[in-house]
């Protein structure tokens, strides 16, 4: 059965498989980029729960979400409720995303930037780069394992932090394998898409001490974030309860009082 995951996947690989750009060039690109900002440290050293507040326009399941948002003005109200980083879908197809999102609200605050999309490619990975990210995002159920471990060293070796997303234990294990030491456990379900509050909370312990754990999908407010603080979450990245509400700033303010 076809997950919503692996038709995304198949549409990045097919545009992936057409990209005839220059590797030579797109690297010399990535590693003259200015400094990065530091993802995983800002979220490392803060005191209490960070929190990743995301620019989301839509999702593959609901729908629209915030069509017409203003990544600038967004940034803004994010970054004055108390959030620690950005997270920026630059997926156009399936999300209504795009690389402009992300430089124009990277642009707006100083916080670091996770770019929020669906890598397959190195290319993908020195793009994120290019555009200004600081962070890129690797989701083990898409990648085969050497994909993951080549993906991870390529983004490192141009200055990036990567965010490697579990679903589950042996996914978990695949990410470790690899030396991941920022692990993002989505708690959505891939087949249903349904949120399975109890996924994080679970895989938490088994995450070694020196890795930044964050609590993806399914956080709708305080509560849900308090409950992920106290299973030993350093961050919990939230999108949709944010672009929906009507007060960004003091939906992340809330979420950082909860730990």
């Amino acid at each position: 059965m076809a997950t919503y995951l692996d038709r995304i996947i198949s549409a990045h690989r097919e545009v992936a498989a057409g990209d005839r750009r220059s590797m030579a060039d797109l690297h010399d690109e990535a590693v003259s980029a200015p400094p990065t900002r530091g993802f995983r440290h800002a979220l490392a050293d803060i005191q209490g729960l960070a929190v990743i507040a995301e620019v989301k326009r839509r999702s593959p399941s609901k729908g629209p979400l915030a069509p017409d948002l203003d990544p600038v003005a967004l940034a803004r109200e994010y970054a004055a409720g108390g959030a620690t980083a950005l997270s920026v879908l630059t997926d156009e197809e399936f999300f209504g995303g795009s690389s402009a999102d992300l430089t124009a609200a990277r642009g707006a605050v100083t916080l670091p930037v996770l770019r929020k999309d669906f890598t397959v490619c190195e290319r993908d990975v020195l793009d994120a780069r290019v555009m200004g990210a600081d962070c890129l995002l690797l989701i083990v159920a898409a990648l085969t394992q050497r994909e993951l471990a080549n993906f991870h060293r390529l983004a490192v070796e141009v200055g990036l932090d990567v965010l490697v997303e579990v679903h589950d234990e042996p996914e978990l294990e695949r990410a470790l394998a690899i030396g991941a030491s920022l692990v993002g456990v989505n708690q959505r379900d891939l087949v249903t898409f349904e949120v399975d509050t109890d996924r994080a909370v679970r895989m938490a312990p088994l995450m070694p001490a020196g890795v930044v754990r964050v609590a993806e999908s399914g956080v709708r407010g305080r509560d849900d974030a308090a409950i992920l603080a106290e299973a030993g979450y350093h961050a919990v990245l939230v999108g949709e309860s944010l672009v929906t509400a009507g007060n960004p700033r003091h939906g992340v303010a809330a979420l950082r009082a909860a730990g």
